[in-house]
């Protein structure tokens, strides 16, 4: 190796920095420099001479006798021993001195890689044996490298601190850097290692290293396909062609392995077309002369089509009949022959010869393949076995969760004959715990006997704990802060407890609640929740924000389930909730109706908020039945989720009706990791008094027990910006100066008063394609999805609004048309014509002695609209990911209204953050 002085190292400034060796590039192949004893050592460039100069080695001149060594001295040794220096050469005293034997002596001691020089020198006999010890490692120190961190590097690397420095170890080490950054596709990256001297003949071994960039495949070349073309064929592997639109793609650099990958791909791809004789000629990846980019090149062979010949099952077990299998398997003679219908079958025969216990049943496929009527038989042998039967069940890895939570979702026993869907449900089941990692498979192995099995249940704690946080500011909410703490393993036991709370200017909630899945370890679950939550509706008036009604809900609820079958589950539940609803006296009572009668004005507050005033008990009971099939609750891929769920408030207390709702979501996995869903829900609400008045708008169903839509249910929507709502619209002034085109009303949505009234009939409908990504994106978290949403709520009775211009309402226009202001003094409600202008406020105006304060306060004259009582549906598309984040789980959603009703209230963008521990 050349040595070189180095001026770059700063934290060993005026010391001589040395490069091990010649820069080695990735992709190329490392060469060793092989140095011929008893030339100088390379190192010897940055080595002073010795003080006193000594003579090299003469040789003898032709025909001059080998002179006897009759010294043997070894001269600049450290750490080493001069016995053991002389041990590792064959020079000995009384031999005679030849340059043959120098030559080799200096052969030796460089073999043993602890020299970084040595020479041999003869004075008449006395021979001394001069070395220069490498030096040992001080640190070892990586420069250059962000896309590949020191954690993962330093593992990598042989020579380490406190060992001698040999240059034939950092070749090495350098050629496994370079190895690490091939396989993040970095073909260009390259590593210089250099050496700084120490005192004490110590050293620092620098890697500097010029990551360069990722090497894309530019292009992916496709020779002898026929039957399909170039973009089919691409389209059927992980590797893609780098371009702009998969600017964020992992798929568009280069692998080897990915590359074999591919291969495998391409035949499995035309295997299932029917193309039995396929093969990859060859695949070739070459990479362009900058290093930067791959060109990969397939040549292949299509060969000829088949269809299925005869397909028949050869079975060897009594309870399988041949020719009955053989009529159910879904290939017949004539379809175009498939492998990966053959694949399935062997696996369907597999599952169901393990269903009557059969668990080492052996299907393999016999193939009578004809060239001559291009046909493809089939005939599947299911080898004789014994039945099985559970010898025991194991549960490893468990160091939190007791055992008994993971064999009690076993839905197969030690001692019971094997059965293969049991076990896969029984996967299934403690998959759904979410206690453990995602890819948890029960194990079968051998047991003591050819007809006993060993089930084993390797698990993989995760945590359970979940803490979810999210704060905020607006301008109408002020600070907003919610927070959340969930236990779904407490103790160990499967047991969930958990805490939550919110707050914000206008609303507050707490809520605590406790879950034992098996009361007293039988198959029966209980919980109970305690909650407090206060809401103040709000709306504006001229722009100010102002609470409507005020409502503080106080309740506990029990439920408790039974399964009823493996997937049918009965849950039972009893609530009992104390509402208090009611408005600001100052904005919304007058005494206008009744002199000296101070209650709810609708003119202020509208008759669907007067009407909700009060304070009522609920008090209900529910019943649902669950059927679940779901493979995880937590993610599912595949499955059946459906509830049917009644509510019936009257068992005691001040309100009454019957509730119904129903829901059911579907998953299909649809091939190469994309998941399929669609989910429904519906509901209705019959009141069971007659609380209602038609006669003055006022629905049967109150207002806090109806059903509403919006986010987050429907995603594109606002929190309940969909269904009936009343919106008052302000006159902006009585010529119409700076208004919309209606020449009335403000046309900016933030000046209107908004009151969602919510419906006693709604649906919800979704459909919703998981998109799998890259291995580096899976790693991360990512699960990206596509979205349709629709559903409606409606049915409220309309409320009484001033379009009735009743007796009951006092319209906000006079006769004449002109736009009117309200002017509310001491109570009383004074409407006042805005062809002058607004009135003035009357500071004069004073409090009456009830309490009631309205100092000259003026309303502007407004109209008020009852929109979106219809059933006709709301659709919004829209993209969403859910990530994994390291603060925690992460959803955020873009969405696209496509249908909506006049008075819904869209919202493009929806996220949620939270953590767990």
């Amino acid at each position: 190796m050349t040595m070189v002085r180095s001026l770059d190292y700063r934290r060993a400034s005026g010391l001589a920095a040395a490069l091990l060796g010649t820069t080695i590039l990735a992709g190329q192949p490392v060469y060793a420099q092989a140095t011929s004893a008893p030339a100088r050592s390379p190192a010897r460039a940055a080595t002073p001479a010795p003080a006193k100069a000594v003579p090299a080695i003469t040789p003898p001149a032709p025909g001059e006798a080998a002179m006897p060594i009759t010294t043997l001295t070894v001269v600049g040794s450290q750490r080493l021993e001069p016995d053991t220096i002389l041990s590792y050469v064959k020079l000995r005293v009384g031999q005679p001195y030849t340059q043959t034997a120098a030559d080799q002596a200096l052969k030796d001691l460089f073999a043993t890689e602890l020299f970084a020089d040595a020479q041999v020198r003869n004075d008449n006999g006395n021979v001394v044996i001069q070395v220069k010890e490498n030096p040992v490692v001080n640190r070892i120190i990586l420069e250059g490298n962000k896309r590949i961190k020191d954690e993962k590097i330093l593992p990598e690397i042989k020579v380490s601190p406190r060992q001698i420095f040999t240059r034939s170890k950092v070749r090495a080490d350098v050629a496994r850097i370079i190895e690490l950054y091939k396989r993040q596709g970095r073909f260009a990256a390259t590593v210089e290692p250099k050496m700084v001297s120490l005192e004490q003949n110590r050293v620092d071994i620098v890697f500097e290293i010029t990551e360069g960039p990722k090497s894309k495949v530019r292009q992916i070349n496709i020779i002898g396909n026929e039957k399909f073309s170039d973009g089919d064929l691409r389209g059927e592997m992980v590797t893609k062609q780098a371009r702009f639109t998969r600017l964020f793609s992992s798929g568009t650099s280069y692998d080897p392995d990915r590359m074999a990958f591919d291969q495998q791909k391409l035949r499995q791809f035309y295997l299932t077309e029917g193309y039995a004789d396929f093969r990859v000629v060859s695949g070739v990846a070459e990479l362009t002369p900058d290093k930067k980019d791959f060109i990969i090149t397939y040549v292949v062979e299509e060969g000829e089509r088949y269809k299925f010949g005869d397909v028949k099952v050869d079975s060897q077990l009594r309870d399988f009949d041949g020719e009955t299998l053989a009529k159910q398997l879904p290939m017949k003679k004539g379809d175009w022959y498939n492998a990966k219908m053959v694949e399935d079958t062997i696996e369907k025969l597999n599952e169901t010869a393990g269903a009557f216990g059969y668990a080492f049943a052996d299907v393999r496929p016999d193939y009578d393949r004809s060239k001559d009527d291009l046909t493809m038989g089939v005939t599947f042998q299911i080898q004789e076995a014994p039945r099985v039967y559970v010898e025991k069940i194991d549960v490893n890895g468990n160091t939190l969760t007791q055992d008994k939570v993971v064999r009690r979702e076993f839905r197969i026993a030690e001692g019971d004959a094997f059965n293969s869907l049991q076990v896969k449900r029984s996967t299934n089941r403690i998959k759904s715990l979410g206690y453990f990692q995602e890819k948890f498979e029960v194990e079968q192995k051998p047991g003591s006997a050819p007809d006993r099995i060993i089930l084993e249940a390797n698990v993989e704690e995760k945590p359970t704990g979940e803490l979810q946080l999210s704060a905020g500011f607006s301008s109408i909410e002020s600070f907003i802060f919610q927070a959340s703490v969930q236990q779904r393993n407490f103790r160990g036991r499967g047991q969930t407890i958990g805490l939550s709370g919110s707050y914000s200017r206008y609303s507050k909630s707490i809520e605590t609640s406790f879950t034992e899945p098996y009361v007293f370890d039988k198959n029966v679950s209980a919980s109970v929740s305690i909650y407090r939550r206060d809401y103040n509706s709000f709306n504006f008036a001229n722009s100010d924000r102002r609470t409507t009604y005020e409502q503080a809900t106080t309740g506990i609820q029990f439920r408790a389930g039974v399964p009823l079958t493996e997937y049918l589950t009965a849950v039972g539940s009893y609530t009992l909730n104390y509402d208090d609803i009611s408005l600001d006296r100052n904005q919304f009572y007058t005494d206008r109706v009744s002199a000296g009668n101070f209650r709810c004005d609708p003119l202020l507050a509208g008759r669907y908020l007067c009407e909700a005033i009060g304070k009522r008990t609920s008090s209900i009971v529910g019943l649902s039945l669950i059927y679940d099939t779901l493979d995880n609750r937590v993610r599912p891929s595949r499955g059946l989720l459906a509830t049917v769920s009644t509510d019936f408030a009257g068992l005691g207390g001040s309100v009454k009706y019957a509730r119904l709702r129903a829901n059911a979501a579907r998953y299909w996995p649809v091939g190469g990791g994309f998941i399929f869903s669609i989910s429904g829900e519906g509901g209705v609400i019959k009141s069971l008094d007659n609380s209602g008045n038609a006669a003055l708008g006022i629905d049967d169903v109150r207002l806090t027990d109806r059903f509403y839509l919006g986010e987050p249910q429907m995603r594109g929507f606002d929190i309940r910006g969909i269904g009936p709502r009343v919106i008052r619209k302000f006159y902006n002034d009585a010529n119409g100066n700076g208004v919309n085109e209606d020449g009335e009303f403000s046309a900016d949505r933030n000046d209107w008063t908004d009151d969602a009234l919510g419906g006693k009939y709604y649906y919800q409908a979704r459909a919703e394609l998981e998109i799998p990504l890259g291995s580096g994106a899976r790693e991360l978290g990512l699960r990206p999805s596509i979205f349709a949403d629709v559903g409606a709520v409606w049915g409220v009775r309309r409320p009484l609004t001033d379009d009735f211009k009743s007796d009951q309402f006092i319209p906000s226009r006079d006769a004449n048309g002109i736009p009117q202001y309200t002017v509310i003094c001491n109570g009383a409600a004074t409407l006042v014509s805005s062809a002058n202008g607004a009135p003035a406020s009357d500071p004069s105006c004073v409090a009456s002695g009830d309490g009631v304060t309205a100092a000259g306060s003026t309303i502007p004259a407004y109209r008020e609209f009852f929109l979106g009582n219809t059933w006709k549906p709301r659709l919004a598309i829209g993209i969403g990911v859910n990530w994994n984040s390291p603060f925690g789980p992460f959803r955020i959603d873009f969405s696209k209204v496509i249908l909506k009703q006049e008075g819904d209230d869209p919202k493009t963008f929806t996220f949620n953050v939270g953590t767990q521990f």
